[in-house]
C-alpha cells in the first residue's frame, strides 16, 4: 500500500523544473518593471514616440508575449528534435548574419548593422545565433565524440565554422556577441571531451585574438583606455561608465527608492538596455542588485544540474545543450554587470531576461524552455515514462 501510494506520488509529481521556471518569470518580472522605470524619461523626451511615458513598457509587454508564447511552443518540442535541427537552424543563422550585411536590408544603428527590420519590430540576428551556435556545437560534440582528440578531424572544422561566424559578427560589428558565442562554442567542446593541449592552445589563441582586435579598432580600444580610467574624461570617453558608477553610488544597500534614480534622466545612456543594472542598483541598492545576482546563479546551477542528471540517462546532447545554455546566460549577465560595475570595458551585450529588446528576450525565452524540456525528459526517464 505505502509502495503503491509513493509510486503514484512520485509519478504525479510536477515533471519540470519549478523553481527554474519561477526563478525565469521574476526576472521577466523584474525587468518589465526596471525596463519602464529606466525608460520613462527616454520615451517623453523622444519626440519620435509622441512623448508616451509608457512607449517601452508596451513594447517589453509585447515582447514578453510573443516571447512566452514562443517558449511554449519550443517547451512542447522533443529534445530529439532540436538535435536533428541543430544544423539547419545553425544554416539559417548565419543566413540572417549575412543578410544583416547587405546594405538595404541590415538596419543601421549607432554606427552598427545589426538589426533586420520587420516593419513592428527589428530582429537582432546574432541574439538567435547564440541559441543557434549552442545547438550546432553541442550536436557537433557528440556527433564527433570519437574524435574529438583530433586537431584536424575533430577541431580544426569547429575552428573554420566558428571563424566565420566570427567574421560576420565583426562585420557588423558586434564584438560583444562573438565573444559570447565563443565562450559557448569553447564551453562546450571542452565539456564534450576536447583534447587538453587543442583547449589550452585555443584559449592562447583567442586571447591574443581578442587582444589585436582591440588594439586595431580604435573605437574599441577608446573603450579599453576609457575604462581604465573613467574620470580622466568624465564627458568623453568615460561618460557611460562615470554615471553608471555615479548610479551605484547613489544607490548604497537599499537604494533611493523605485522610480526615483536621477541618473535614468537622460544622464546615462542606455539605461533600459545595456546599463539597466545601474538604474536597479541605483532605485533598489545593493540588495536589488543582490538579488538579481543571485537569481542568476541559480539558473547556471541548474543548468549544470540538469545537464548532470541528461549524463545519468545517456542523453549526452541535452547535456551539452544544457551546459551551454547556462554558460550563456551565466558569461552574458557576467559581462553585463561587469561592465555596468565598471569591471570591464564598456560592451554592447544586455542582461538576459531583464534588458529591454525583442530579439535578445524571445532567444532566452526560448533558451530556458528547452531547458524546462530538457528537465522535463529527464524526470520522465526517472519515473519510466515516456518522453
Amino acid at each position: 500500500m505505502i509502495t503503491t501510494i509513493f509510486n503514484r506520488e512520485r509519478i504525479n509529481s510536477p515533471s519540470y523544473d519549478q523553481s527554474l521556471l519561477w526563478v525565469t518569470l521574476i526576472l521577466l518580472g523584474i525587468g518589465l518593471v526596471m525596463v519602464y522605470s529606466a525608460s520613462i524619461a527616454i520615451a517623453e523626451a523622444d519626440k519620435v514616440v509622441g512623448h508616451n511615458s509608457s512607449y517601452y513598457l508596451v513594447r517589453q509587454a509585447i515582447f514578453l508575449i510573443i516571447s512566452l508564447s514562443a517558449a511554449f511552443v519550443a517547451f512542447n518540442i522533443p529534445v530529439a528534435w532540436w538535435q536533428k535541427m541543430a544544423p539547419y537552424l545553425f544554416l539559417l543563422g548565419l543566413a540572417l548574419l549575412v543578410l544583416v550585411l547587405i546594405p538595404g536590408i541590415g538596419r543601421v544603428v549607432g554606427g552598427s548593422r545589426r538589426w533586420l527590420s520587420l516593419f513592428v519590430i527589428n530582429l537582432q540576428p546574432s541574439e538567435l545565433m547564440k541559441l543557434f551556435a549552442a545547438m550546432y556545437v553541442a550536436d557537433y560534440t557528440v556527433r564527433k565524440a570519437a574524435v574529438m582528440d583530433s586537431f584536424t578531424k575533430g577541431f580544426m572544422p569547429m575552428l573554420m565554422v566558428m571563424l566565420l561566424v566570427g567574421g560576420l559578427l565583426l562585420r557588423e560589428p558586434d564584438f560583444g556577441a562573438f565573444a559570447v558565442i565563443a565562450t559557448i562554442s569553447i564551453s562546450i567542446l571542452w565539456l564534450g571531451g576536447i583534447n587538453v593541449r587543442i583547449f589550452i592552445g585555443l584559449i592562447v589563441l583567442l586571447v591574443l585574438g581578442f587582444m589585436f582586435l582591440i588594439w586595431s579598432s580604435p573605437y574599441r580600444l577608446e573603450r579599453v583606455v576609457g575604462f581604465m580610467d573613467p574620470w580622466a574624461d568624465p564627458f568623453g570617453k568615460g561618460y557611460q561608465l562615470s554615471h553608471a558608477l555615479i548610479a551605484f553610488g547613489r544607490g548604497e544597500w537599499f537604494g533611493v527608492g523605485l522610480g526615483a534614480s536621477v541618473e535614468k534622466l537622460l544622464y546615462l545612456p542606455e539605461a533600459h538596455t545595456d546599463f539597466l543594472l545601474a538604474v536597479i542598483a541605483e532605485e533598489l541598492g545593493f540588495v536589488g542588485v543582490a538579488a538579481v545576482v543571485g537569481l542568476f546563479a541559480w539558473i547556471v546551477i541548474r543548468a549544470f544540474g540538469i545537464a548532470k542528471e541528461a549524463i545519468a540517462n545517456e542523453r549526452y546532447f541535452g547535456a551539452l545543450l544544457a551546459q551551454g545554455l547556462g554558460v550563456w546566460i551565466g558569461v552574458q549577465g557576467i559581462i553585463n554587470m561587469g561592465v555596468n560595475m565598471g569591471l570591464l570595458p564598456t560592451k554592447g551585450l544586455t542582461l538576459p531576461l531583464l534588458s529591454f529588446g525583442g530579439s535578445g528576450i524571445l532567444a532566452n525565452c526560448i533558451a530556458m524552455a528547452i531547458l524546462l524540456r530538457i528537465d522535463f525528459e529527464n524526470k520522465r526517464l526517472q519515473k519510466g515514462l515516456p518522453t
